[in-house]
């Protein structure tokens, strides 16, 4: 799998059911949501934007995407919602390496750059580097309608997990 097929695999609305432990809180949490993932066109402002900010020549990019979701935990009952462009830069050598820019980052929620691989099984991993902590998430397709994803976030070192979780994502049929 490369970051196109990849990409294209994801965009649609998505039921999700994520389940996290977050261990230094020694806590627990279900989160469930829904998330949409539609594409954005390269010469979009927001991914030019984006692409500027990091000295990136848009022109390198390839299947820039937007997700927003919306959900409820059970943790508290303030409704969790947002919204990130993503920017796929692949690796001109390796079309299963490359960086992922994204507007709003996983762990910590500033404009981050992760770096990004595709395994033999056709699994992306998202690895993140952020301020005060690291994300590494892991996404791979059951079938077209169903992926998987679990993260992790680290300490900085990347040295101790702070929080891991799973999540399970059921892609919804759009009646026209």
């Amino acid at each position: 799998m490369n970051i196109q097929e990849f990409v294209a695999s994801s965009v649609g609305h998505w039921r999700s059911q994520r389940s996290a432990h977050h261990l230094a809180f020694s806590h627990f949490e279900a989160v469930q949501s829904e998330i949409d993932i539609i594409s954005l066109a390269d010469d979009d402002s927001a991914v030019i934007d984006l692409c500027k900010s990091y000295d990136v020549d848009p022109q390198t990019v390839v299947s820039p995407f937007r997700m927003t979701w919306e959900g409820q935990s059970d943790w508290d009952d303030s409704e969790i919602k947002g919204s990130c462009v993503l920017v796929p830069v692949p690796d001109p050598k390796d079309s299963h390496r490359g960086k992922l820019l994204r507007d709003q980052g996983y762990a910590e929620t500033i404009a981050a750059v992760g770096e990004y691989y595709f395994t033999e099984d056709g699994t992306f991993v998202l690895v993140t580097p952020y301020e005060r902590a690291a994300a590494e998430e892991k996404i791979w397709f059951v079938n077209p309608n169903v992926r998987c994803r679990v993260s992790l976030i680290k300490t900085s070192a990347g040295t101790g997990v702070v929080t891991a979780s799973f999540s399970s994502e059921i892609r919804q049929n759009v009646e026209t």
